[in-house]
């Protein structure tokens, strides 16, 4: 068909459309009656094609609005929408004319009332950061093997169903300590408080209680408000064991995640990361006692070839005389031949002694003879006598001492004058 629409045939009738100008018609008035438009509803059928686009519908009690949010619009989502999920769209009503239906083309799309709560989150998550309460450093390590957990959440909620579940399933031989409390609405924070204080007190009181596990099962920002109270995440702060938090699921975050000393992305996930299953710790105490027997074995080879070869080293005790023996003799006729050797040459050196001794002493009595001679000589050339004999004379007083001055005689002294052959007394003049 050519024509927009159908020529009228006579004056006064109404117009008639063709289909697709007609849907053409309607999304050019919607455009410009509704755009953009802002739509709040519950996410229904939610599906992202490879494409990168994403299809779902917005419905409440009273309809339904289906919605398609291209990649570019879709790759700016800061959240993972999920069905049954309350947002808050944005976008231009348009029809699509292929199957006549109207759709909203989602320009941009965030959960429902998150702008003032979402900025009460980001000022109380800042204020407490500052404090430290965040910190990984104070963060504490869980008990590999807890002998009890404490739980707290709601009786009625689906989180608590999980958890048992998966701790009945995974440890069945570890008690579970409820503590419960409402996880939503006014009351919950309070509730939340005091059932985390009594896990607490029982914890000191009894050491029952481990490892606590703070769950509750998806909703909006609205529905886990009460994690994100500044009481309960001071009271996760205080609390004397290990705290894991799963609230929500893996896309949710609140303050009491980040207090916490793990988070899990869903209650079940919380259940898992406290109490590794029963069977792997069984299969771990296989390991060691495989380990253990496989140490031992081996230590007991070493010690088996050691032995092997200090027996080989020892030999038979009888063997072990016979070569002490064997030592000793050996040692003896050294000890003899090394005797005998020095005799010998003890008595080659007598010998050779025995000859050069006599002319040793021959000349050794010819040197002597000629020292005296030669020491008498000199000592005949000191004799005061050959003095004498050349008309010297020596002076000697009364006791006999030489005089060799005169200042040593006093007139009239008597003198003895030695001569070569006698003395003779004489007198000092004055």
């Amino acid at each position: 068909m050519s024509e927009p629409f159908f020529a009228p045939e006579a004056p006064g009738t109404r117009r008639v459309w063709a289909v697709g100008p007609l849907m053409q018609a309607i999304a050019d008035t919607l455009s410009v009656r509704f755009n953009p438009v802002a739509v709040r509803g519950e996410i229904s059928g939610f599906s992202r094609a490879a494409s990168g686009h994403c299809y779902f519908s917005l419905k409440d009690d009273s309809g339904q609005l289906r919605c398609a949010m291209f990649r570019r619009a879709a790759d700016q989502l800061s959240f993972a929408p999920r069905d049954g999920q309350l947002v808050q769209a944005l976008g231009k009503l348009d029809v699509y004319g292929p199957r006549g239906d109207l759709q909203l083309i989602v320009e941009s799309l965030r959960p429902a009332g998150q702008g003032a709560l979402f900025e009460q989150f980001v000022r109380l998550k800042a204020k407490l950061e500052a404090e430290g309460l965040f910190d990984e450093g104070r963060k504490r390590a869980l008990p590999a093997q807890p002998r009890s957990i404490a739980v707290v959440t709601s009786l009625g909620a689906a989180a608590l169903r999980d958890v048992v579940t998966a701790l009945q399933r995974r440890v069945p031989h570890i008690p579970v300590l409820i503590h419960p409390a409402s996880v939503q609405g006014a009351q919950a924070p309070q509730e939340i408080c005091a059932a985390l204080e009594r896990a607490s007190r029982r914890h000191q009181e009894s050491g029952e209680g481990e490892v606590l596990l703070l769950v509750r099962g998806g909703g909006s920002l609205e529905d886990l408000w009460a994690f994100n109270d500044e009481s309960v995440v001071r009271a996760v702060v205080r609390a004397p064991m290990p705290v894991i938090c799963g609230v929500g699921h893996e896309t949710d975050f609140t303050l009491s995640d980040f207090a916490a000393d793990l988070r899990a992305p869903t209650p079940t996930a919380a259940a898992e990361l406290c109490a590794p299953t029963r069977q792997s710790r069984l299969d771990a105490l296989a390991q060691l006692e495989a380990d253990l027997l496989g140490n031992a074995w081996r230590s007991l080879d070493q010690r088996n070839q050691r032995l092997d070869q200090l027996a080989q080293r020892l030999g038979r005790p009888s063997g072990r005389v016979h070569e002490s023996h064997r030592r000793l003799n050996n040692i003896q006729h050294r000890l003899s031949a090394a005797l005998q050797l020095r005799r010998q040459r003890e008595a080659l050196a007598v010998e050779r002694l025995a000859a050069v001794l006599p002319a040793a002493l021959a000349r050794a009595f010819s040197n002597q003879s000629q020292r005296v001679e030669r020491c008498a000589s000199a000592l005949s050339l000191l004799d005061p006598k050959l003095v004498l004999q050349r008309g010297y004379a020596i002076l000697t007083d009364g006791e006999g001492a030489t005089i060799t001055q005169a200042a040593q005689v006093r007139p009239g002294q008597a003198v003895r004058a030695l001569l070569a052959d006698g003395s003779l007394g004489l007198t000092a003049d004055p």
